[in-house]
C-alpha cells in the first residue's frame, strides 16, 4: 500500500477536485483506492456524498440536526447509515479517555471507498501542536497523538485492502496537516502557473524536509515498538498544473512566463537541489484544463466530470469535452501509478 498526500500550501487550485476524479479514475484503472479527508473543511467528503448523507453522517452529535421540527421522513443511506468520521476517531486522544477508536470506511464504488472527514476535525489542532515538542522527549502520549492519522489510515486501508490510499489535506502548513503528512509515503502537488502557487512552493518545500528530518532523527527512534509509526518519507512524486480559465485580462502569455518558472522553483525548494534545469520538466505529471463547464453539471448529477452523459446536460459539443475529461484523467492516473511503481515499499 502506497500512501499519497495531495497538498499545496497555496489554496485554490483544484486540490479536492483533483483528488476526487483521480481517486475515481484510479480505480477504474485496477486499483483498489481509499480516499482520505483530512482537511477540516470536509470539502472531499461533500462531493462524494450527497446533503442528505451529509446530514446523516454529521448531524447525529450535531445541535443542528437535534432539533425537532422537521419532519421524520428520512431514507436510509447504506453509505452512512451508522457511518463515523475521521473526528469521532480522534476524538477519545482529544478527550483524554483512551487512544483512537478506529473508523471504518465508507463503500463509494467497488473498489473505491472513503474515510469521511467532519468539520469538527478542527478542533484537534491544538492537540496536535502541543504534541510535536513533547514528541521530541519520548512523551508516549504526545506520539500517539501525532501519529493518529497514521494509524487511523493503516487500519482502514487494511480492512480493504487498499493499494493507493490518497489524502486530502487543506491548504496550510498547521498542525493537522503536519501529521497529516508525515502519513504520506509521497505527496503530488497540484498547482497554478501563477506567483501565489510558486510561492506556495518555496514554502511547502523547506517545510517538509524540516517535518521529515526531526521526525526521522529526533522522534522516530524514541517510538516505542508497540505503536505503529509512520516513516514520514513524504517523497516528492510531481506536479500537476490546473491550465487558468483565459480572460483578456490574463493573457496566455502571463500563464507560460509562470509555467517556465515552475521547474526550477520545484527543483530547488522541493526536491531540495542547489539548481535546477529550466528544461527539466520531468517532474511535472501533467497539465490539465480547466473544466468549469463541466462542473456544475458533475455536481448536479453527483458524479466524475469525465462521466457525464446527455441525460446529464453534456450535450453537444459538451460531450467531447467530457471525453477530453476522460483522455486527460486516465493519462493522469497512468502516470501516478508509473511513478509509484517506483517508490520504495516499506
Amino acid at each position: 500500500m502506497i500512501s499519497i498526500a495531495l497538498f499545496n500550501n497555496k489554496g485554490g487550485v483544484g486540490k479536492t477536485t483533483l483528488a476526487y476524479h483521480l481517486a475515481h479514475m484510479l480505480q477504474r484503472q485496477g486499483a483498489r483506492v481509499l480516499s482520505v479527508d483530512l482537511d477540516p473543511q470536509s470539502n472531499l467528503t461533500a462531493a462524494i456524498l450527497d446533503e442528505e448523507e451529509l446530514e446523516q453522517l454529521w448531524g447525529n452529535d450535531s445541535e443542528l440536526f437535534a432539533q425537532n421540527g422537521y419532519p421524520e421522513q428520512r431514507k436510509l443511506f447504506t453509505r452512512t447509515e451508522n457511518q463515523r468520521t475521521i473526528a469521532d476517531a480522534v476524538r477519545p486522544i482529544l478527550e483524554g479517555t483512551g487512544d483512537i477508536s478506529p473508523v471504518a470506511p465508507a463503500l463509494v464504488n467497488e473498489g473505491l471507498w472513503l474515510l469521511p472527514g467532519n468539520l469538527e476535525l478542527s478542533s484537534f489542532e491544538d492537540k496536535l501542536s502541543a504534541a510535536w515538542l513533547s514528541g521530541y522527549a519520548g512523551d508516549v502520549a504526545a506520539i500517539r497523538t501525532t501519529t493518529a492519522f497514521h494509524r487511523i489510515i493503516e487500519h482502514a486501508a487494511a480492512a480493504v485492502e487498499a493499494d493507493i490510499v490518497l489524502i486530502d489535506v487543506g491548504p496550510n502548513l498547521g498542525a493537522i496537516n503536519r501529521a497529516a503528512l508525515l502519513a504520506a509515503d509521497a505527496v503530488l502537488t497540484p498547482m497554478a502557473a501563477d506567483l501565489f502557487s510558486l510561492k506556495g512552493l518555496l514554502n511547502l518545500g523547506p517545510t517538509l524536509r524540516e517535518w521529515r528530518a526531526n521526525w526521522q532523527g529526533l522522534v522516530s527512534p524514541k517510538i516505542p515498538a508497540t505503536i505503529s509509526a509512520p516513516r514520514a518519507t513524504m517523497a516528492p512524486l510531481g506536479y500537476v498544473i490546473r491550465q487558468p480559465e483565459m480572460r483578456l485580462d490574463r493573457p496566455v502569455r502571463a500563464f507560460q512566463r509562470w509555467l517556465a518558472r515552475i521547474p526550477w522553483v520545484y527543483g530547488t525548494a522541493v526536491l531540495g537541489h542547489a539548481s535546477w534545469p529550466d528544461e527539466d520538466r520531468s517532474y511535472e505529471i501533467a497539465t490539465l484544463r480547466n473544466y468549469r463547464s463541466l462542473m456544475p453539471l458533475a455536481h448536479d448529477a453527483r458524479k466524475p466530470m469525465f462521466d457525464l452523459r446527455a441525460a446529464d446536460g453534456a450535450l453537444g459539443s459538451t460531450q467531447k469535452y467530457v471525453q477530453t475529461c476522460y483522455q486527460e484523467f486516465k493519462s493522469l492516473a497512468e502516470q501516478v501509478l508509473l511513478r509509484v511503481e517506483s517508490l520504495p515499499r516499506a
